[in-house]
């Protein structure tokens, strides 16, 4: 793991540590406890269900493939993009790699990949736009200056990654037929799925309408994670609460997990609409919790298929 990953991820943990403290513990673990066994269920099994609409968005890229194998592989992706020490980036490469190991050829599992990130990036960035809309609409505060700086950043390197990445593609692809020749053939079968992909823009339609769905869904997890509480929000509010929490989350990409950023987002967010950071603070645990308690089972499970692959084919 690089340094700079490293460093980030600590300082996010102290942050989130200082905003707990802040806060005071014992009104934060009250509010988490007061969801019980059957509320934290009840996340959990949305998520689940979750997973499937995120899955669908990946699915439609590619219907040749196997449905479940595109829901796993999203599930997969998530888990380590939360659970483990890295950044999102790494979630997704492994991702990929749980949908290689259903049978999918790397280099469609790769280009799909990116095109279901830059799908998912278009739909973020018309949630983002709505998120903020509801919030002029339903707040009579002023968004933290740090908060609009995370969305414009947002916004503009979504726009350019969308605008600019079959460019991008087509000169890495380039680039490694004339300096990494040996992987000249896999770069170009890389590049050949990519471009088929493009060739469908209804398959792409549909996986962004698809990632909106998801989007939205994330924002109304949140008010049930409220409503659980015992807080009081309404449906537009949750979902201005969650889609600026989103951008700051992708503004953080090489925080791990959005560690911190995630925890001073809520605590700065929910009071904006007549809650207290604790709500807020509340929040973002029983999604950590939620995350941990789908993602480690799902790691363990998917390390074990590593684990049989390796040794029915130790040469490869």
């Amino acid at each position: 793991m690089k340094l700079g990953v490293i460093l980030a991820g600590l300082a996010g943990l102290a942050l989130a540590v200082y905003f707990i403290v802040h806060a005071g513990l014992g009104s934060v673990v009250a509010a988490v406890t007061s969801v019980g066994w059957s509320g934290f269920a009840l996340l959990c099994l949305y998520q689940l269900v979750t997973f499937v609409v995120l899955g669908s968005a990946w699915f439609v890229l590619m219907p040749e493939g196997r449905f479940w194998s595109f829901v796993w592989g999203r599930v997969v992706r998530d888990a380590a993009g939360e659970v483990l020490p890295f950044s999102q980036l790494g979630g997704i490469l492994i991702g990929v790699r749980a949908l290689i190991l259903r049978g999918i050829a790397a280099p469609q599992a790769f280009a799909s990949a990116i095109v279901d990130v830059t799908t998912e990036m278009m739909a973020q960035i018309v949630f983002t736009l709505i998120g903020v809309a509801l919030f002029l609409a339903h707040s009579t505060h002023a968004l933290p200056a740090a908060t609009v700086s995370g969305i414009v950043f947002v916004l503009a390197g979504g726009f350019a990654f969308v605008m600019l990445q079959r460019r991008g593609i087509a000169l890495a692809g380039t680039l490694a037929e004339r300096f990494l020749p040996a992987v000249a053939r896999q770069t170009r079968a890389f590049h050949a799925a990519v471009s088929a992909i493009y060739e469908h823009p209804a398959r792409l339609a549909a996986s962004s309408a698809i990632h909106l769905i998801g989007w939205i869904a994330s924002g109304i997890a949140t008010w049930i994670s409220v409503r659980l509480i015992g807080g009081h929000i309404d449906v537009a509010g949750a979902l201005a609460v969650e889609s600026i929490l989103c951008a700051l989350r992708s503004a953080a990409v090489v925080v791990p997990g959005a560690l911190g950023v995630q925890e001073a987002g809520y605590a700065m967010l929910m009071p904006l609409f007549g809650l207290t950071p604790d709500v807020g603070l509340a929040v973002s645990l029983l999604k950590r919790a939620r995350e941990i308690a789908i993602g480690a089972p799902v790691l363990l499970f998917w390390q074990g298929l590593e684990g049989r692959r390796a040794f029915a084919a130790p040469d490869a």
